[in-house]
């Protein structure tokens, strides 16, 4: 599998660029953006961050990719499909996940990115199932995950922030291939 661009109607799904961990960091910097994770990013982590994104993306040959506005913002975000490091009930697993800039939130674009994400990894990749989980408190984020089609299938502690953490909890959400109809797969490309 190779990682080439992916278009939607509004978007371009594209590989890494040298210069996109400077906005990258604009949303792993933020706090606002990160409310809902440990913590905001200083730019060394958010830099390993994208290091670790382009590097899954090598062994893997797909990840998360950048989302570009069509005529618009080179970067508006990442989209993409990751492999889980750590270990769950629910794991091995393929996690589906999106963080776009916040000046251009509520526009629908981690929507269409994550439809034509979510295309490629059961049209293309043959997944049996892709997951999605966040914190209860990101009702903008559970909320998405339930417009792409995926259920809600309880809730488990995240094994990398410590007993006690007030975001540890998570709530796990799931789309199986065979709930992806052909209309849904039939995205442009």
């Amino acid at each position: 599998m190779d990682m080439t661009t992916r278009n939607g109607p509004r978007l371009i799904l594209r590989p890494w660029r040298e210069t996109d961990p400077e906005p990258l960091f604009g949303i792993n910097g933020d706090a606002e953006s990160m409310r809902h994770f440990a913590a905001p990013m200083t730019r060394a982590e958010s830099d390993a961050w994208a290091e670790r994104m382009q590097t899954h993306i090598e062994a893997h040959g797909w990840g998360f990719w950048v989302v570009e506005e069509r005529g618009g913002a080179p970067f508006a975000g990442v989209v993409g499909l990751m492999t889980i490091p750590w270990e769950a009930h629910f794991t091995p697993a393929v996690e589906i996940g999106w963080r776009i800039a916040p000046a251009l939130r509520r526009r629908g674009y981690a929507l269409e990115a994550a439809r034509i994400a979510l295309a490629f990894g059961f049209g293309t990749l043959r997944l049996p199932e892709i997951v999605a989980f966040t914190v209860p408190g990101n009702i903008a984020s559970w909320r998405l995950m339930e417009r792409l089609g995926m259920r809600r299938e309880g809730e488990f502690d995240h094994p990398r922030l410590p007993p006690g953490h007030p975001l540890r909890r998570h709530l796990l959400h799931r789309r199986r291939a065979e709930a992806a109809d052909a209309s849904f797969l039939a995205l442009p490309r």
